[in-house]
């Protein structure tokens, strides 16, 4: 069972970086007003979502701990993220504020993960 919870925090961890990596790439853009949301962010997201998941599913089914109100904030933020991305993938341009919030809110999931405790 531990080499299959960390097989998805490694698939997870993977889906934070096309998130971040997506909005890193688009930092210069954004300075210029041009920014979009680039696919990498919105699967990024989706695999975020799906391997949080089922991280969840199983710890618990290995008798592990979860903390469930850290699991809520950060799906709650992730759900935010995922439904900007989302909603504006099509757009030539996103507002600058627009973008700027989906990276911090991507940050601020990274942070909750790592030092919550």
């Amino acid at each position: 069972m531990d080499v299959l919870i960390q097989l998805f925090v490694g698939l997870h961890i993977i889906g934070i970086a096309a998130l971040l990596g997506g909005f890193l790439t688009q930092m210069k853009a954004m300075g210029q007003g041009t920014a979009r949301f680039v696919p990498a962010m919105l699967h990024g997201a989706l695999t975020m979502l799906v391997t949080g998941v089922v991280l969840v599913g199983l710890n618990q089914a290995d008798d592990q701990t979860v903390d469930n109100i850290k699991i809520g904030v950060k799906l709650a933020l992730l759900v935010v993220i995922l439904g900007l991305v989302y909603v504006k993938r099509d757009e030539e341009k996103v507002d600058k504020g627009l973008f700027g919030l989906v990276g911090l809110l991507t940050t601020a999931n990274v942070f909750i993960a790592v030092l919550w405790t």
